[in-house]
């Protein structure tokens, strides 16, 4: 196993150099640069701000550069949004907001999607299960914006129970929460009802059943463990995409997150911010897929994780 966590570690690092790599060429292929949409700014002084911070060097030079400190754990500094501040101090300003909010949607999506798969798959074909199957594919089809602006408009125009900005209060985390996390429920939900229904047929299910057990007792002592492993492999960069925080809900909401100062930073051309998120983001699913392979021997020491498990 540590063999393995090692080669892990390792590969994970030429995965941020060619995250890197992509993000940077693709970043530099738009037009133009950070300071020529500031107008007031002579060309004197636009090509003395590229000078200080860089920019007029050529590009495997700024790329090179940016590895090396990068190593360092120096991501430079903002060039326009938080003129001059450290671009590690933005993120850790930001992303705590942005992880409370993906947690308790994670939670959200997790208590709530495993019961209701499995509850589906235990009265397989009866009017319970065809009701948990429509909100189900009512919850993967539908577009995260589409459930945001609904709830936003029915529970904060319409009927005004519940805030539409911020997370002021606990209140504030109810509608971003749903919406961040309704269609990860649903498709945990699908995988849970899937497993579930390749286990409940297994014969030691067939056993308790006969021995009268209850079916809380089945499902979630006996059958679960068996069935949440597939549920378990999603989790990993569930975990991952759903802790950056929503680009959409952020912004909907009006949430000062890190995926919304991500956005901001694209549309502001703010180069060390957009590369420094995104390695982050990067790190975040990397670092989520190794701890699931890791789960997996816990969950079932049959597995072999360093031959099954999916990079």
């Amino acid at each position: 196993m540590g063999y393995y966590i090692v080669r892990r570690v390792i590969l994970a690092m030429f995965v941020l150099l060619l995250v890197a790599g992509l993000t940077f060429a693709l970043m530099n292929l738009v037009p133009g640069s950070p300071f020529l949409s500031e107008r007031s700014q002579s060309p004197e002084v636009v090509k003395a701000l590229m000078e200080k911070y860089g920019l007029d060097q050529p590009k495997i030079v700024q790329f090179r550069n940016y590895v090396l400190n990068a190593l360092k754990l120096d991501f430079g500094v903002s060039l326009k949004m938080q003129k001059n501040r450290p671009v590690m101090d933005i993120i850790s300003e930001m992303f705590p907001t942005s992880a409370k909010l993906g947690l308790l949607a994670l939670c959200f999506a997790v208590i709530m999607g495993i019961p209701m798969g499995s509850l589906a798959a235990y009265y397989r074909g009866t009017p319970l299960d065809s009701f948990l199957r429509v909100v189900m594919t009512i919850g993967i089809s539908m577009p995260g914006f589409v459930l945001a602006t609904i709830l936003l408009i029915i529970f904060g125009v319409k009927l005004k129970i519940l805030p539409t900005m911020g997370l002021d209060s606990w209140q504030g985390h109810i509608l971003p929460v749903i919406a961040l996390g309704f269609n990860p429920m649903c498709y945990i939900g699908r995988l849970s009802r899937s497993s579930m229904l390749d286990v409940i047929h297994q014969d030691y299910i067939r056993t308790a059943k006969s021995k009268g057990v209850s079916a809380g007792v089945i499902i979630f002592k006996h059958a679960l463990r068996n069935a949440f492993i597939p549920v378990l492999t999603y989790l990993g960069p569930l975990t991952a995409g759903i802790l950056t925080g929503s680009f959409v809900v952020e912004s909907v909401f009006g949430i000062p997150g890190l995926g919304r100062y991500f956005i901001q930073s694209i549309n502001n051309r703010d180069y060390p911010i957009i590369m420094a998120t995104t390695l982050f983001f990067a790190f975040l699913v990397i670092f989520m897929n190794l701890v699931v392979d890791v789960l997996y021997k816990a969950v079932d020491p049959r597995i072999d994780v360093t031959k099954g498990a999916s990079s």
